[in-house]
């Protein structure tokens, strides 16, 4: 009965087509004549039926987009690449217009170089080194350095040049080499060592018209308008060689560096390559100026890519004040100046065992001698003359030897203070004449 009854029921048969749900209702019993089932074929032009209706509708709807876009959207050219790749092919189109406006630093300097380098020089400095052998014997033998300097100015008798104070310090002689290539000698017109500065001379009756006529006056510019990243032009007498020229920026402003005496100087630093003999050469900027007086007395081949100039308005004034001292000429043994003092070395022992700075020792002043009278006391510690760094005796008697008697001098002394620490004193000294051994 339970199986007559669920033949006679009413049967459903309910089929899935890509989301679509249809009924199928059959009366009778399983041995009625039943409608005939819906085979895989059907099924297959069903599911193809509804995809082309909805690909037209998709098709209608985005054809209706463009259409709608086209309308209302004002037409516009497009935007012309050039044939070549460069870097304006890579702005937004937006941006093209304003190319123009895009600068550039030129790093063809030829023309800048051509028009100072008549203002530069090539500085040999001969001198004397003393030495001892390995059994005590105390000998001189002659030894050179290289160097550069910058032709400042011009007088009716002299032609003046800026270099450093250790390209020229010691010296027994001086050689300057020009632009065409001729050679002079020159003097020694004032020195600071403190800033590491020097001026000297050459006779302009010693050169040839046409050593004239190819020379000039470099221009001087303004170091204090210097900005971080500004290029600059090094120019020197590297290791000797001649005259070359480097390139690059202002790494940093107001660099402060530290001796190993003690001393200090403010620099302009530099990734143009300074080597040695580049010293006492100029730092210029893209006009020609000279903005700055090169020194490999620190960096050197130490570190890289770090080049030292001082700066020219620091400079200047101390150049002004050397340039119009007198021409230190050689004077006869005894022609020389005279002071009335007893040194002594202040060695690196004494230095250390009595907290000395470094320099000559007064030993003692003969009485009424022109030291005597200039204000100088035993136990003072000469460290410059004249501007020169005093370091010992030698450096005393060298110095000396550009002095008569009735000519005048500054000397820095140390002198001890009451709480025990050096102050600097400024002594001003007229040489007397040598007295007579007896």
């Amino acid at each position: 009965m339970y199986e007559n009854d669920f033949e006679n029921k009413e049967r459903y048969t309910t089929y899935q087509t890509d989301g679509f749900y249809s009924t199928n209702t059959t009366y009778g019993s399983s041995n009625d004549n039943r409608e005939p089932k819906r085979g895989p074929f059907r099924k297959l032009l069903l599911s193809a039926g509804v995809g082309v209706v909805f690909g037209a509708f998709a098709a209608v709807a985005f054809w209706g987009v463009n259409q709608a876009t086209a309308y209302f959207t004002p037409e516009r050219e497009e935007a012309e690449l050039p044939e070549e790749v460069m870097l304006d092919s890579f702005l937004p189109t937006e941006q093209m217009s304003n190319v123009s406006q895009i600068t550039y630093v030129q790093d063809d300097v030829s023309d800048v170089v051509e028009e100072v380098m008549p203002a530069m020089v090539s500085i040999v400095n001969n001198y004397s080194v003393t030495t001892n052998t390995i059994w005590g014997q105390t000998f001189s033998q002659q030894a050179s350095s290289s160097g550069s300097g910058i032709i400042v100015g011009e007088t009716d008798t002299e032609l003046l040049i800026v270099s450093n104070n250790h390209v020229v310090e010691g010296t027994d002689s001086l050689e300057v080499t020009f632009i065409d290539g001729s050679v002079a000698k020159a003097s020694i017109k004032g020195l600071d060592s403190d800033m590491d500065l020097a001026v000297i001379a050459v006779d302009i009756s010693e050169l040839s018209e046409e050593t004239k006529d190819a020379i000039t006056v470099a221009a001087l510019g303004d170091s204090d308008q210097l900005k971080l990243g500004t290029p600059v032009i090094a120019i020197g007498n590297a290791l000797g060689f001649g005259q070359s020229v480097t390139t690059g920026i202002v790494s940093a402003l107001d660099r402060e560096v530290t001796y190993d005496d003690g001393s200090k100087g403010t620099y302009i630093q530099t990734d143009a390559a300074i080597n040695q003999g580049n010293s006492g050469g100029a730092l210029l900027n893209i006009q020609g100026e000279v903005i700055g007086i090169n020194s490999s007395k620190i960096g050197g081949t130490m570190v890289e890519g770090m080049g030292y100039a001082i700066p020219i308005s620091s400079a200047s004034p101390i150049v002004s004040d050397l340039m119009n001292r007198k021409t230190r000429v050689e004077v006869p043994a005894e022609e020389m100046g005279y002071m009335g003092i007893i040194m002594q070395n202040v060695t690196d022992q004494i230095m250390e065992m009595y907290g000395m700075p470094k320099g000559v020792f007064i030993y003692d002043v003969e009485k009424d001698s022109p030291a005597d009278q200039a204000g100088i006391k035993k136990g003072d510690i000469i460290v410059k003359f004249d501007g020169a760094r005093i370091s010992s005796n030698a450096d005393v008697h060298e110095n000396m030897q550009y002095f008569r008697a009735g000519d005048e001098a500054q000397l820095i002394v140390k002198r001890r203070a009451l709480d025990g620490e050096y102050v600097d004193v400024e002594i001003n000294i007229t040489f007397g004449e040598r007295p007579e051994n007896p």
